[in-house]
């Protein structure tokens, strides 16, 4: 069984998702930096690409926002302007939309570096067992509920409770849930999709409509589970809170929420250690002395898997195939744990059976079905690589916890000394018709002043050829990159 622990403070939430005493999902919030994706806002379009088959939004965001075609469902005020076999939502959103015109999106997608966020016209209101669909008339079924029977009696205890004409679809969570534990839930959304509509007829574009619940309130309406035994909170405010809400929407889970109240932090009473520097640590040992090397880029997430230490007890083939199986599992983990999401490119060993190339891949998609995220995994080509996506919705655990170097610019390598050497050694040079019978002050780093003495012979001839005397003055304020000149006369 597991645990869902939550650790408040009111700079930070802690989210931990513990299965048999393994952290395997963690999140954190802090109110200053907090996500937008689930907000619902009244938003102004400001520019229509036909080209692209898309339109700027202006919802309120530091940055205007993002709505692709595929993402308009041809819905307005509420009411639907094509059927369906009408038009693509690509097409209809250059022949409906017009610079302008107020619509209610909803975000699907954080912002990312330069880019807006992502939008959506499909409305969707997440519950425990349930996602009210507003604009949609159809139920649809978790596809990782797999037995026919209960999905068919889902379906069921949904169309014999739905208002006519709604559209929801049936969560993971609810496998095994009665008709009396998923109604309330049902009266819930349709409330509060009425609250939402009515505020959204009273402002003006651009407003947020509808903030999606704070990182408590979310963990337990997602991550509540047949599978979790317990959800425990440090905080008595956010306890009631959680206690207040499982009241209209799932009064029967109240009994699992517990409020610690030791005189120890949550998270060191339950034996967990999150550093982020360990945690997203670029290698990832693994039990049998190989290691995996997660590398975050720009594009695409690089996995790289190695042998290390292991060498195995038979051939090569088998030592590889081995790793590279244990390899699966732990990057399945990983990217769960890290949130991963985007493309990812795993380089595995190279394989030369065939047959072990499709085990290592049927491991790691299995090793997968445990994520709630969506993903797509592609079979491992003839040079070992395996490319896949994972659905991003929410911050990663470096977007969290790191922010790009300014040193380096996020390229994670700098120039190198000898390289900045040369460098000063130039400047001179450009400088040196206005520097003769001057003394030149550089200070620098110490270790490139170090550098600077072991080419004392290039030195020497730049400064008999222009007539100045260079000194170099270390200077551990300034960066290994940094460096400055300072002219006089002599005295």
């Amino acid at each position: 069984m597991a645990e869902l622990l939550i650790n408040y403070a009111p700079y930070e939430t802690r989210v931990a998702l513990v299965e048999e005493g393994q952290l395997v999902e963690f999140y954190v919030e802090r109110p200053k930096e907090r996500g937008v994706v689930g907000n619902i806002y009244k938003g102004r379009v400001v520019r229509v690409l036909p080209g692209m088959k898309a339109a700027f939004v202006e919802v309120g965001l530091s940055r205007t926002a993002f709505l692709y075609g595929g993402d308009f469902l041809p819905i307005l005020e509420g009411e639907e302007l094509f059927s369906e076999n009408d038009l693509s939502p690509a097409r209809a959103l250059c022949e409906v939309l017009r610079e302008g015109q107020e619509i209610l999106v909803q975000v699907i997608k954080e912002p990312v570096g330069s880019k807006g966020a992502r939008l959506s016209t499909n409305i969707t209101l997440p519950g425990h067992y349930l996602v009210y669909l507003p604009y949609m008339s159809h139920i649809g079924i978790s596809r990782k509920i797999k037995d026919e029977t209960e999905r068919e009696r889902l379906k069921k205890i949904v169309e014999e409770n739905r208002p006519p004409g709604t559209g929801w679809i049936v969560r993971t969570a609810a496998q095994g849930a009665r008709a009396e534990e998923i109604k309330p839930e049902m009266d819930f959304l349709l409330s509060l999709w009425e609250e939402i509509s009515a505020r959204a007829e009273k402002v003006r574009a651009p407003a947020l409509v509808y903030e999606e619940p704070e990182a408590s309130l979310r963990a337990v309406r997602d991550l509540l589970t047949r599978e979790v035994s317990s959800v425990v909170i440090d905080d008595r405010r956010e306890y009631e809170k959680i206690l207040e809400f499982l009241s209209r929407a799932a009064p029967h889970l109240k009994g699992c929420v517990r409020l610690h109240e030791g005189p120890r932090d949550l998270f060191e009473t339950y034996g967990l250690e999150v550093d982020p520097r360990r945690l997203l640590s670029p290698r990832v040992w693994l039990k049998s002395g190989g290691f995996i090397v997660i590398e975050p880029c720009e594009a695409f997430t690089a996995i790289d898997v190695n042998t290390g230490r292991y060498v195995g007890k038979r051939d090569l083939e088998e030592t590889v195939f081995r790793t590279n199986l244990e390899a699966a599992r732990e990057i399945a983990y990983q990217l769960r744990l890290r949130n991963i999401g985007g493309l990812i490119v795993i380089d595995f060993i190279d394989m030369e059976d065939p047959g072990h190339r499709e085990e290592v891949y049927q491991t790691l998609k299995e090793a997968l079905r445990r994520d709630r995220a969506k993903t797509a995994v592609k079979s491992i080509s003839d040079f070992g690589l395996l490319e896949m996506t994972r659905e991003r919705r929410r911050e990663s655990l470096y977007e969290v916890f790191q922010e790009t170097c300014p040193c380096c610019g996020g390229e994670g390598r700098l120039k190198s000394r000898r390289t900045i050497c040369y460098e000063i050694f130039r400047r001179l040079e450009r400088m040196g018709p206005h520097l003769r019978n001057k003394v030149v002050e550089i200070r620098l780093h110490p270790e490139i002043a170090e550098f600077l003495a072991e080419e004392m012979d290039f030195l020497g001839e730049i400064e008999a050829a222009y007539g100045f005397q260079l000194v170099a003055s270390p200077n551990n304020d300034l960066a290994l990159w940094e460096y400055k000149f300072f002219i006089r006369n002599h005295s």
